[in-house]
């Protein structure tokens, strides 16, 4: 639409700049018009023809002899073709601008070029030909940078999520394989809801947005099976409020900080607890993490890929649209982060 918009804009220039404006009518029949006219219509079309055709099948293929070559036959079309159309006789010409105008102190020949001579004629006709291929070849570029940062973006997205799985799989077989050392009665039933969660990762996590609720019942999921795996052993409350259904959101961003507490909360020999709770009203969610800070053994301390991954999915994702606020105490770890969702 922009494009349609702007080419009407740049055929409508040689009116809205003749000294003959007010009379639209008997200007569109002088000769002098028409051919600048035409001359504006082939240098839209030369534009186009090179934006979409020109600049990237030889321009950017490092074909400059041919692109120069067919630059310079379309600016001797753009050039001579309105003389052959409409063929240049001086005098004639000038009494009808000099009858438009009413008042031959008013006169102002149009186009410039029949009152300057030649080259007046020659170096106007190279400028507008230069600023028009000069314009084109800008917004090309610009088009070409903007596909270069998507891609790059799309490529970097694609990298950390690759991450993600391997990272799920890994924390949740390590709960499924605590439950099996001790012959737990809820190993069966882990493993159906790991199953689930791995049904959902496989599906949703190689789009670019999922339904909110899809994601919460994600989480959900997992807090059960980690209340199956640790038993009595930690306190975990969970809530979820809000508008949960009209909503979309990255798949995975939220569970690696749930993931974090439940690894670095948890031991079984301490008062352990973690609280949950995710809010989403007019599409802003909260997520609130808490836990008790526990002794860990030395390899459990180490922060894993989860969270790293996660600060950039959301700078790539939520830029200027998300706060991520870690307060670390002496007693308690709390995450607090705050998404405006698309």
């Amino acid at each position: 639409m922009i494009y349609v918009v702007a080419s009407v804009g740049f055929l409508a220039l040689p009116i809205f700049f003749s000294p003959d404006l007010t009379y639209i009518t008997e200007l569109i029949q002088v000769p002098p018009f028409q051919r600048n006219f035409i001359s504006y219509v082939l240098l839209l079309g030369f534009f186009y023809l090179n934006y979409l055709y020109l600049l990237p099948k030889f321009y950017f293929e490092k074909k400059y002899w041919i692109y120069s070559g067919i630059a310079l036959v379309c600016y001797a079309v753009v050039m001579l073709l309105p003389m052959l159309l409409i063929p240049p006789h001086f005098n004639a010409e000038v009494q009808q601008m000099q009858n438009l105008s009413h008042d031959p102190h008013l006169f102002r020949p149009m186009p410039p070029r029949m009152h300057h001579g030649f080259m007046h004629a020659l170096l106007e006709s190279i400028f507008q030909f230069m600023a028009v291929l000069g314009f084109s070849l800008l917004l090309k570029l610009n088009s070409r940078w903007k596909q270069a940062e998507k891609d790059k973006l799309d490529t970097e997205l694609s990298y950390l999520k690759a991450q993600i799985n391997p990272h799920f799989l890994f924390n949740t077989l390590n709960s499924i394989y605590s439950l099996a050392i001790e012959k737990s009665d809820y190993t069966a039933t882990a493993v159906v809801k790991l199953s689930g969660m791995m049904r959902y990762v496989l599906d949703r996590s190689t789009a670019d947005f999922v339904p909110l609720e899809d994601e919460v019942r994600y989480i959900l999921d997992y807090i059960e099976l980690q209340k199956v795996r640790l038993g009595n052993t930690v306190q975990v409350t969970y809530n979820a409020t809000g508008n949960m259904i009209a909503n979309r959101i990255a798949p995975l961003i939220l569970i690696p900080f749930i993931e974090n507490a439940f690894k670095h909360g948890v031991n079984p020999e301490e008062n352990s607890v973690v609280q949950i709770s995710i809010d989403c009203i007019d599409g802003n969610l909260t997520l609130i993490v808490k836990n008790y800070k526990v002794n860990l053994v030395e390899e459990d301390v180490k922060t894993g890929l989860g969270i790293d991954n996660t600060r950039k999915r959301l700078e790539l994702l939520y830029l200027q649209q998300h706060t991520l606020t870690i307060n670390d105490g002496d007693e308690t770890f709390e995450v607090i982060l705050k998404i405006k969702l698309h």
